[in-house]
């Protein structure tokens, strides 16, 4: 430990740690709180209006074919989990989709990177998605059936907030193997 470093732990100055882009002091640089919620709102806003669209365009309508029959657009109400599983445990995916929101907002205070605060958005987004649709869609009261209407096949029919839950999660994981955590620390493992 250098000189400098023994005097700034004997002052109580913020320890110096490794971060991804070089050393930086534990409690410099800004919280990626803005990048977090700018994705969140934009993954957000994304869903509910191309769920609003094919609601309103589409339902009860024949599957539109867009690419062949590689990707149709075919609405229908899931009050399960994906692939339709779990129909009697809407209320279940309801409580797990508020918990991951509680989760994020705690991660959030310790967030300084922006790799993670876009992960983090996407899962926000999706689920704020999907929780939306279970508390105000038929019959409602975290109970409602989620609009999904991205067919492909031999594969569950889905939504955009689905797909910006797995995108989170695959970067999630992404960055949990290159060694990079919420606060910006990179561990050289």
């Amino acid at each position: 430990m250098t000189e400098a470093e023994q005097t700034g732990r004997a002052t109580g100055a913020p320890e110096n740690t490794e971060r991804a882009g070089g050393p930086v002091s534990s409690r410099s640089g800004k919280r990626r709180i803005g990048v977090l919620l700018g994705v969140a709102v934009f993954a957000y806003l994304l869903d509910l209006s191309s769920k609003l669209a094919v609601v309103a365009k589409l339902e009860h309508h024949d599957p539109i074919q867009v690419f062949g029959t590689w990707l149709q657009f075919e609405v229908i109400r899931n009050r399960g989990a994906a692939f339709g599983f779990g129909e009697a445990m809407t209320i279940v995916f309801t409580v797990i989709a508020a918990v991951v929101i509680l989760v994020i907002a705690r991660i959030a205070r310790k967030l300084y990177s922006t790799p993670w605060a876009i992960a983090l958005g996407l899962l926000l987004g999706g689920a704020l998605g999907n929780l939306t649709d279970r508390l105000f869609r038929s019959p409602g009261g975290f109970e409602g059936g989620v609009v999904d209407f991205i067919a492909t096949p031999h594969f569950a029919v889905f939504n955009l907030a689905d797909s910006a839950i797995v995108c989170g999660g695959f970067l999630i994981v992404i960055l949990s193997f290159r060694g990079l955590d919420p606060d910006g620390t990179l561990h050289k493992d």
